[in-house]
Parts: structure tokens; C-alpha cells; sequence
């Protein structure tokens, strides 16, 4: 591994390094073979970079699990989180906070035309409480989502799930799936965007009619489906499905947990198509993790079905100070200093050309598709059949990026290209290079 040294006030610990790795043995690790993990060892992290207890220096353009939009250890954010553990570090849901209020209201402001925010812990839950909404809504049960998709690991999240994860943790009832546009591995054999498109909401439509559509109570799908692979919708995509939606007297739920918040150089993904959902389910990007929090916010139309009738959720820590705060500081410093701008600019002059550029310069790499910070390599062993690569290939790419000192996002056959919002044009430059020295490794050492 080369070694980026860090400036002097960043003291390496190597013995630190050992104990988390002994102490790691405790750990149960989400989505892995217990027995094979070997996770990599993060002891601090400043913008857009982290660093291993040995002092090298990585560019997380992993922004963690695509989460860490503002970058790490926001000075304002951290501020904010301070200063409210000084006034009160935990209140229960039932009362009323004013720093709950403040963060709703923060983000009621890039939701116009929305009533109020229920806060869950994370994304998962928002989804849940999105679903469980719009089934009391509407007095119907089935849940219409995509094949292509990942909308969290709890009951009803997962099972609306699409990938692999689904399978073994299909105990909830009443999910549908259907499959979304996708043209470059279409399942509609389709030779153009418009094509793709039209037929994608055919076979949404079909899929509606032949469940019944008096038990729809919601089509449930991702702004952008992320983790399945950075999938951006064709123009009129949305709009469809709002179209459907009211058709059928379905709600449409927006999940916004990945795309929000900055990371497609907008504050929602779907302000792009100019579309309103009837329920937003967000997490991750609304504060960068810096504390756990998620939420949904809600139509008019859907508040005042809860206005005289008891809602049957909540949770303990429903709108937490210190993560109510750190929202608020957030979504200022957001908004004062430009970030969502910076991640569009990013994305429209500097990623979305250099990964195009790679892609011409390395037969590997399919499609790169995205848009703002948030962008995937599709790699494959044959152009033409687009055949995906294999794990082999995607964990020769982790090592090599790894090596050059970029923290990647790996998923399936992808390499994500997903920096914080706050990334600068010479970080993402040097990522490029990065990427480029890493895609020209690991196609020698297939060659060899």
C-alpha cells in the first residue's frame, strides 16, 4: 500500500489499529460470513478524506454508505450536536421540542406543498412508517415496488426489497414487484430511452391490473435506485407513476433515503422530474449519519387522515435533539455554503466526463451512468453481451483502489462513484487517476 502520510497534527497509532481488529472478533457484521470478515480500520476523517491508525490517507469516495453527504466532521454540525448535548440530550416523542421543530421545519423547506415530518431512526423505519401510512390511507394492503431496488432491513422494507436480501426474510405480507427502466440491461427489450420508458409504465400499468387495483395501497419506489446500481430514471418515468398512482388511487411513495439531500446536486431527486409524491422516506444525507435519524414526510392529504384518528406507530426516539440538531445545522450549512450547487457542478463538469472518458479508455467498464455525486461503473468481461465480471474482478479493484488510496463502493459487479457533496474539482480530479491507474492494473493482470 503507498503511503499517504498525514500532516503531523493526525498522530498515527498502529497499536490502536491492532486492538480495533482484536476487538472486532465481537462484532456481529451486517450482510457477511462472520467467519470471513476483515473490515477496514477507519480512525478519523475530516471533508472528504479518512485515515487507517497507521496515518495513511484514503479519499472516501464510498462517503461511507452513501451517506456522509457534508463530508466528515463538519465543523458546524459537530457544533450543533455539542451544544445541544449541553441543553438536553434525549426528550420522549409525546412532548414538544423545539429543536424537533426547528429540524422539521428545515426540512419542510425543500419539501413544498408537505404538511409535516414523522422522524423514525434511520431509513429503514421511515420506509415502514411510509408503507403503514398509506395502507391506513387508503384502507388497502399490497405494496407495488421494483425488482431493482433496496429499501432497508426491517420487516416490510426488506420484503419490498428487490435484490437477493428479500429471499431469506420474505415474512411480511402484501409486496408486489415489478421491474423499472433500466436500458441498459433491459427486460423490455427496448432500443431507445423513450422506448424503455414507455414500456416500463406498460408493464407497471399490467402488473397494477392483474394484482387488482382496489388492493394497491402504494407503489413504493427509489427516487434513484442506488444501491442496485445508480439507475437514473428516464424523463417521464415519475411522472408516470404519479399518473398511475392517481389512476388507481394508490399513493406514491418517494424513497429518498440514498438520493437525497445534496447527492444528485439536488435537494430530492425527484425535484429533477418535477413530480409530487404523496409520502418522502429520508435518512442518511438529511445529516450524514453524524446521529442516527430518518423520516417521512407527509401530504396534506395524508396528515388529515391522522388529524382525528390515532396513528399506531412511534418510536422512542422519534425526533432525538441531538439528531434533530444536527439536521438543522446540517441543512444550513448545506444551503449557506453552496453544497447541493457544488455536487451538481461536480457531477456535470468534472465526474460525469471523466468516467465517460474511462469508460472509452477501458473496455471493462459497460456504462457509467449517474448524475451530482452519485455515479456507477457498470463492469462487465464482454461489451457486447455485457456480461457482468466477477467477485474476483470487483475485489482485485478494491485492492488496487485501495492501495492508491481511495476508499471505494463496491456493489454487485459496480464500482459506485460516490463522494461526499463537498468534494473539491482537484479531489475528484485525483480520484479519476485513481480510478484510471486502478481499471489499467487489474486489466494487465487479467491479461497476464
Amino acid at each position: 500500500m503507498t503511503d499517504t502520510v498525514l500532516n503531523d497534527a493526525i498522530a498515527s497509532d498502529p497499536a490502536a489499529g491492532d486492538r480495533a481488529r482484536a476487538l472486532d472478533a465481537h462484532v456481529f457484521h451486517s450482510w457477511s460470513v462472520q467467519g470471513q470478515t476483515n473490515p477496514f480500520a477507519i480512525a478519523g476523517g475530516l471533508g472528504t478524506r479518512v485515515w487507517d491508525h497507521d496515518g495513511r490517507e484514503y479519499l472516501d469516495f464510498s462517503s461511507q454508505l452513501v451517506n456522509a453527504n457534508i463530508g466528515h466532521q463538519h465543523p458546524k454540525v459537530v457544533a450543533a450536536i455539542k451544544a445541544q448535548a449541553d441543553v438536553l440530550t434525549t426528550v420522549a416523542p409525546a412532548t414538544t421540542n423545539l429543536v424537533r421543530g426547528e429540524a422539521a421545519a428545515a426540512v419542510l423547506a425543500h419539501a413544498p406543498g408537505f404538511q409535516s415530518v414523522f422522524f423514525t431512526n434511520g431509513g429503514a423505519d421511515a420506509i415502514e412508517n411510509a408503507i403503514r401510512m398509506a395502507r391506513l390511507h387508503t384502507g388497502r394492503d399490497k405494496v407495488v415496488s421494483l425488482y431493482r431496488s433496496y429499501h432497508g432491513n426491517t420487516g416490510a422494507a426488506v420484503v419490498a426489497t428487490g435484490d437477493w436480501r428479500r429471499v431469506p426474510n420474505e415474512y411480511a405480507r402484501g409486496h408486489v414487484h415489478a421491474f423499472g427502466p433500466f436500458l441498459y440491461r433491459s427486460e423490455f427489450w427496448s432500443a431507445s430511452v423513450e422506448q424503455e420508458c414507455e414500456r416500463a409504465l406498460h408493464h407497471m400499468r399490467r402488473v397494477i391490473e392483474a394484482e387488482g387495483p382496489e388492493s394497491v395501497a402504494a407503489i413504493l419506489v427509489e427516487a434513484i435506485p442506488g444501491t442496485a446500481g445508480v439507475i437514473v430514471p428516464p424523463p417521464g418515468y415519475l411522472a408516470g407513476l404519479r399518473e398511475l398512482a392517481d389512476r388507481f388511487g394508490a399513493m406514491l411513495i418517494m424513497d429518498e433515503v440514498m438520493s437525497g439531500f445534496g447527492r444528485t446536486g439536488e435537494w430530492f431527486a425527484h425535484d429533477a422530474h418535477d413530480v409530487r409524491p404523496d409520502l418522502i422516506a429520508f435518512a442518511k444525507g438529511v445529516n450524514s449519519g453524524y446521529v442516527p435519524v430518518g423520516g417521512v414526510v407527509v401530504s396534506p392529504e395524508i396528515h388529515e387522515t391522522f388529524s382525528s384518528r390515532v396513528f399506531p406507530g412511534g418510536l422512542t426516539y422519534s425526533g432525538h435533539p441531538l439528531a434533530a440538531a444536527s439536521i438543522v445545522a446540517t441543512l444550513d450549512a448545506m444551503a449557506s455554503e453552496g453544497i447541493v450547487d457544488n455536487a451538481r457542478r461536480i457531477g456535470q463538469d468534472v465526474l460525469g466526463p471523466g468516467l465517460a472518458a474511462l469508460a472509452e479508455r477501458h473496455a471493462m467498464i459497460g456504462e457509467a451512468r449517474g448524475v451530482g455525486v452519485f455515479w456507477a461503473l457498470d463492469l462487465v468481461s464482454d461489451a457486447k453481451t455485457r456480461t457482468p465480471v466477477g467477485a474476483d474482478v470487483i475485489g482485485a479493484l478494491k485492492g488496487a483502489l485501495l492501495r492508491r488510496g481511495l476508499l471505494p463502493f463496491a456493489a454487485d459487479n459496480r464500482i459506485h462513484v460516490v463522494p461526499p457533496c463537498v468534494v473539491t474539482d482537484d479531489e475528484a480530479h485525483r480520484a479519476l487517476e485513481i480510478y484510471d491507474e486502478a481499471f489499467a492494473e487489474v486489466a494487465g493482470g487479467a491479461a497476464a
